[in-house]
């Protein structure tokens, strides 16, 4: 006896842009400043060589290397100072609104909205994301709170992987009947965790929140609610992890309590990017070829790629290696340029941006992939 799993669609997208955008160029300046400042202090150490010389960023350097131009944080006073280099948050009370929710809200009620959907028809939220502001209560708690919700929520976390991990979660609950009306949000403060003392780092990631909202697609069309044009039916979705430590972030609560003095540069960001790109570009592709397969697909069916908006290049290189071609501009959607690594949050960002002009029945791959290694790929078809 067959099973045929109930129908998921994604009945909504939003998107909080933080109010602040650091250019390139204030960043540069920012950096040289700090990099001139420490260089001097630290001068007998470097000429005895027991310390190495901090180099200067480089405009050219970053828009080569990345495809980023400007980047949007929650903060960016702090950030800025030479003397701080790090966002420069107000420490808040606990009855107030914590930053992630803050961020999450208007996203998820944008989402809601074209969803045809209201903050009480929610039952359940999970928060994926990279970073999470304290270890509980849980972000996802404090946000079904302030939706006024009821069900249940938790938050997760595998990097940049977040939201495709968490939408399998969504469909798997609602296809189990563990929940009818899912939000996935991903609030990524990035700057919190970014290093913005070294040129390799100092211009990667910037902040946003993406939320999507997820139904039983019977649901959606019974209630006659929301706009078809912003529904998607969900194929499949796939998951996979490989334990690498070419991206690592070892903040956590055991930090105090290690017998040895950490660098501080070892618990915030940090990366071997030439073996990320190495490893990871051909990993990507396998799971998205393997994925299409498996559901009888083929790539050159695929209207469109919303995939993880790390760098320029590894998203050229996977597009290329699942169509056998170079994609175009169309195909491939950037927004990295403007918004920076989001993590999490980057390949929903392209989708929620780059989605409207497409046809009903066209195919399309929402992937990301980052620290674990982790790759999800979520394969949608426009209803």
């Amino acid at each position: 006896m067959s099973f045929t799993f109930p129908s998921v669609s994604i009945t909504g997208t939003g998107l909080f842009t933080p109010p602040e955008s650091i250019s390139n160029s204030e960043l540069c300046a920012s950096l040289t400043a700090s990099v001139e400042k420490w260089n001097a202090e630290h001068a007998d150490e470097i000429a005895a060589g027991t310390l190495v010389e901090r180099s200067a960023p480089d405009e050219e350097f970053i828009v080569k290397a990345s495809g980023i131009e400007s980047r949007y944080v929650m903060e960016k006073s702090g950030v800025l100072d030479p003397d701080r280099m790090r966002p420069r948050l107000e420490t808040r009370s606990e009855d107030q609104l914590g930053i992630q929710a803050e961020m999450a809200l208007p996203a998820i009620r944008d989402a809601l909205a074209q969803a045809g959907r209201a903050d009480t028809d929610v039952d359940a939220v999970i928060v994926g994301c990279s970073n999470l502001q304290r270890a509980y209560p849980a972000v996802a708690v404090e946000i079904q709170d302030a939706l006024g919700a009821e069900g249940w929520g938790y938050d997760m976390n595998v990097a940049c992987s977040s939201a495709t991990f968490s939408m399998q979660a969504a469909v798997d609950a609602l296809r189990n009947g563990s929940a009818k009306c899912v939000v996935v949000v991903n609030p990524e403060i990035t700057s919190g965790h970014n290093n913005f003392e070294l040129r390799d780092f100092h211009f990667i990631f910037g902040d946003a929140c993406t939320a999507l909202v997820l139904e039983r697609t019977d649901d959606a069309e019974a209630d006659g609610v929301g706009d078809r044009a912003h529904r998607w039916e969900v194929l499949g979705t796939k998951l996979a992890t490989q334990f690498s430590n070419n991206i690592r972030n070892d903040f956590g609560f055991l930090n105090s309590s290690e017998v040895d003095d950490r660098e501080p540069h070892e618990v915030i960001f940090r990366q071997n990017g030439q073996m990320v790109f190495r490893e990871v570009c051909p990993l990507v592709v396998a799971h998205i070829t393997d994925h299409l397969e498996s559901l009888e697909l083929d790539a050159t069916g695929v209207r469109r790629f919303w995939l993880h908006q790390a760098n320029l290049k590894m998203n050229q290189l996977i597009a290329k290696g699942v169509l056998g071609r170079v994609p175009d501009e169309n195909e491939a959607p950037v927004i990295l340029n403007e918004y920076a690594n989001t993590s999490s949050a980057g390949s929903v960002i392209a989708f929620h941006k780059h989605r409207a002009d497409l046809d009903a029945g066209d195919l399309g791959v929402i992937c990301s992939f980052g620290a674990g290694y982790s790759v999800g790929s979520v394969i949608v078809r426009k209803a």
